[in-house]
């Protein structure tokens, strides 16, 4: 929708992306590994290796995705929240238009950039779907996008937000969820003092930690205002760590071990993703399939998964307050919410 006399400003939605066929896994799982955030080696030698484990997982993650037709549903859910935001948008006096970009599979950075220079926009906001910032995620999907941008030499003010892991709205969208799944189970157990509600987030090798990065402090950021704004009590509660990769000491306690430990205590268990905005193979088969038929084997008979975020009208308005704060900073649009000492904070040295 176009305003005369205003601003034509570009929202970039930056997500992971996902193979659109089984054709597609084995090139995006080598984009992936072939990323130097990922795995910090010299080029060559991150192309060969980035080769050879996409070689080596390419049937196990063929025979995941197979569990969900084929495909990941990430860019399809990923256009979803585009398309409601657009909703809420139209209704700002501000002309705009919505792009989605994903960093390991199509759309990338490089025809979306190209894409949105042809529009001629006066201002561009990148948008992460990620809440917690890693340099692996949003620091990735920065460093791609400026790659391919610099290539025009286009002076077109760009605008960043960086992470919301205890933005108001997001915070609001995962109780919404989480009060919904304690009232089933108080009208079952009458008592949540069964309950172990585990708070599951993509893990990450704990040598990217230990070099400043800040994922692990705003996932824990995350929990700590749930927590703080739950009016249930009586449940426990354990942050963990997913979808391990290599031979690399990674993040713990792992979900896996979490989901064994709770089930040989015949906890009632309740998952919550709470990395995750969008559904894809780590929640539709990790979460769903694999943990629940772990969790009934180790004698849990009550076990509970907490939707993504995907299109929750709080998650939604989280992002639209973001997009709207925009308009009255430059650069980076977060107040810095990292200690120093993480020194590959995004928001290092900004206010």
């Amino acid at each position: 929708m176009i305003y005369e006399n205003e601003k034509l400003s570009k929202y970039n939605w930056f997500n992971l992306g996902g193979p659109d066929r089984l054709e597609s896994v084995k090139p995006f799982l080598f984009n992936l590994f072939n990323d130097k955030a990922i795995i910090s080696l010299p080029r060559v030698f991150r192309f060969m290796l980035a080769y050879l484990i996409s070689s080596k997982r390419e049937k196990t993650a063929k025979e995941i995705y197979s569990f969900i037709g084929g495909s990941s549903p990430i860019l399809k859910n990923t256009k979803d929240q585009a398309k409601k935001i657009t909703g809420f948008l139209m209704n700002e006096k501000e002309s705009f238009s919505v792009h989605v970009c994903m960093r390991y599979w199509h759309p990338m950075a490089k025809e979306v950039v190209k894409k949105v220079i042809n529009t001629k926009p006066d201002e561009i906001l990148l948008v992460p779907l990620y809440p917690q910032y890693s340099t692996t995620t949003t620091g990735s999907s920065f460093l791609a996008w400026d790659k391919e941008f610099k290539k025009y030499n286009k002076n077109i003010v760009t605008k960043r937000i960086c992470c919301y892991p205890s933005q108001d709205y997001f915070i609001a969208a995962h109780l919404e969820k989480l009060k919904k799944i304690f009232d089933i189970i108080m009208k079952k157990e009458k008592t949540l003092r069964n309950t172990t509600v585990l708070f599951s987030a993509h893990g990450l090798p704990e040598k990217i930690i230990k070099g400043g990065d800040p994922y692990q402090y705003q996932i824990e950021l995350t929990v700590k205002q749930i927590l703080s704004k739950t009016t249930e009590v009586g449940f426990n509660f354990s942050i963990c760590y997913q979808s391990k990769v290599g031979p690399l000491k990674w993040l713990e306690p792992s979900t896996e071990q979490a989901v064994i430990n709770a089930a040989k205590n015949k906890r009632t268990i309740v998952i919550i993703p709470i990395a995750f905005v969008s559904e894809h193979s780590e929640t539709l088969v990790e979460l769903d399939i694999e943990y629940s038929k772990l969790a009934k084997d180790h004698g849990c008979k009550n076990y509970y998964r907490i939707s993504a975020l995907g299109i929750s009208n709080a998650y939604i308005k989280s992002l639209v307050s973001l997009i709207l704060g925009a308009s009255n900073r430059k650069g980076l649009i977060n107040r810095k919410i990292c200690p120093n000492s993480l020194d590959r904070c995004y928001q290092k040295g900004m206010d």
